[in-house]
């Protein structure tokens, strides 16, 4: 056995386990009895130890060392790069250091889910203290004097930087905030009224699924307090949730977690079980939900298709015509909840919490004035207040699990959604042809082609540069958006 064929056999055993950490992580939002918080805290913490006594190994040391200048192919190469980042890395964060967060991080979930529902936020704060404090001990030994934040950030988005997301959310904040503004001056379309039988949202949720491509053969659809993609390769799982009088909260939280479950499902089965063998960064799966969610989802041709089966499952429910639903779909309307937000507003949402978790991982905000600084910020770029914390600073699971640099890559995500949908289109000229008959595979085709199937092989900006034949950039977002909305709202 050669070294590479070694250092693969070893990787893949790791990999194994990693998707049965991922299923521990799923049970606790889906099934698990909520008086079983504590005990799955040490599993995870158990299953969080091997991980990183496997990932520091010496042998990895050794056989990428045997490795170093080898002529490889470009797969090997890949995968050797995904494996040297793991193994740096983990060698810098201490066994107990890593073992511990797992296992705080595991019942501060749990707090946060109880809190959320108390509207308590003086029950979380405390367990959000020690996260954040594990979080910056780790930060610190990763970084080695570098910045805290970025060594957060090459977890979600390797490549990326404080430094270069502050200067494109730089460009993309006021270009949103005017338009936003010359939207909420103009009419709105009517909003979605009476009650839909949650039931009846669950089966078409299913249908939607199916349509955008969701192998249920190899996954399963689940509800959750907030809804996720769970998996990869041939075990993908999804959850949704319903409210009886917003179906759309159900639909689309639906697609959107198609988005993230068909890329891990559509990727290379060679690299299944392997470093290849998952998304390559948080930005580029976001891509995918995203623009499931709106650019295809959320387009006129298919908002047509969807009147149609709304009406099948409903009967009527007081909008006339397609393109009255169409504007109703995408209609822009205040609110504080990040994952209901319209596509216009959307980002204003994430970038609070960008600003807000720098702030608290450098030390600059106390955890005690967290609330605080969340309404104030929320307040003056809303321009209305948070009325409960389930709504403000609550409303997220990200921060009690220890996600921190996690969100950039949300609005990271559209920006590269934007890109896609520019150059999808100018290949497709024909999609909404399709669309408007309820068949997304022309789309969903040329994202498997162009992204999904390549796992983690490219870079994510390389990849995304490869698939749209120039650089990312906020321009294709910002011109969709402008275009989409002036002519919703007669602008």
């Amino acid at each position: 056995m050669t070294d590479y064929d070694a250092l693969m056999a070893f990787t893949r055993t790791t990999e194994a386990l990693a998707r049965v950490s991922g299923r521990l992580d799923w049970d606790q939002e889906t099934m698990m009895p909520r008086g079983a918080v504590a005990q799955r805290g040490e599993e995870c913490a158990a299953m969080a130890e091997v991980l990183h006594t496997r990932q520091t190994d010496p042998r990895v040391t050794d056989w990428l060392a045997a490795l170093e200048g080898t002529a490889l192919d470009d797969t090997a190469t890949a995968q050797l790069r995904h494996i040297r980042r793991t193994h740096d890395r983990a060698r810098k964060v201490p066994g107990a250091l890593a073992a511990k967060l797992a296992a705080t991080t595991s019942q501060a979930q749990g707090i946060w889910a109880d809190a959320r529902q108390a509207e308590d936020v003086a029950a979380f704060l405390p367990v959000l203290g020690e996260v954040i404090a594990l979080r910056r001990e780790e930060a610190a030994a990763i970084a080695q004097g570098a910045s805290p934040y970025d060594a957060l950030l090459e977890d979600y988005e390797p490549g990326t930087s404080a430094e270069e997301l502050t200067a494109l959310f730089g460009a993309l904040r006021p270009a949103l905030a005017e338009l936003r503004a010359a939207v909420r001056a103009a009419d709105a379309p009517p909003p979605l009224s009476g009650t839909f039988d949650e039931a009846a949202q669950l089966q078409l949720s299913q249908r939607l699924a199916e349509v955008f491509g969701y192998d249920t053969a190899h996954g399963r659809i689940d509800t959750a307090v907030h809804p996720f993609s769970s998996g990869s390769g041939l075990d993908v799982r999804i959850t949704t949730r319903t409210q009886a009088d917003d179906p759309f909260n159900c639909f689309y939280s639906t697609i959107h977690e198609v988005g993230h479950a068909a890329y891990e499902q559509n990727i290379d089965r060679r690299y299944l079980l392997t470093p290849l063998g998952g998304g390559v960064s948080m930005g580029v799966h976001e891509s995918q939900s995203r623009i499931y969610e709106n650019q295809i989802g959320r387009s006129r041709a298919f908002t047509g298709w969807l009147y149609g089966q709304m009406r099948d499952a409903f009967g009527d429910f007081g909008i006339a015509d397609e393109e009255s639903f169409y504007r109703t779909v995408n209609r822009v309307a205040d609110g504080c909840i990040r994952t209901e937000a319209d596509e216009l507003q959307y980002n204003l949402h994430v970038l609070i919490r960008f600003d807000l978790e720098q702030a608290l991982i450098s030390g600059d905000l106390a955890v005690s004035d967290l609330e605080a600084a969340w309404n104030d910020r929320f307040a003056a770029d809303f321009g209305y207040h948070v009325d409960k914390p389930s709504n403000g600073v609550l409303q997220d699971v990200h921060w009690s699990v220890g996600l921190f640099g996690y969100f950039p890559t949300y609005t990271l995500g559209n920006v590269y959604a934007g890109c896609l949908n520019a150059a999808m289109r100018a290949d497709l000229p024909d999609l909404d042809d399709a669309l408007a008959q309820g068949d997304t595979s022309p789309a969903t085709a040329w994202l498997g082609a162009r992204v999904q199937t390549h796992g983690g092989l490219y870079e994510p900006r390389d990849l995304i540069t490869r698939a749209c034949g120039k650089a990312p950039s906020e321009a294709p977002l910002l011109a969709y958006l402008h275009e989409k909305f002036s002519a919703i709202y007669g602008l």
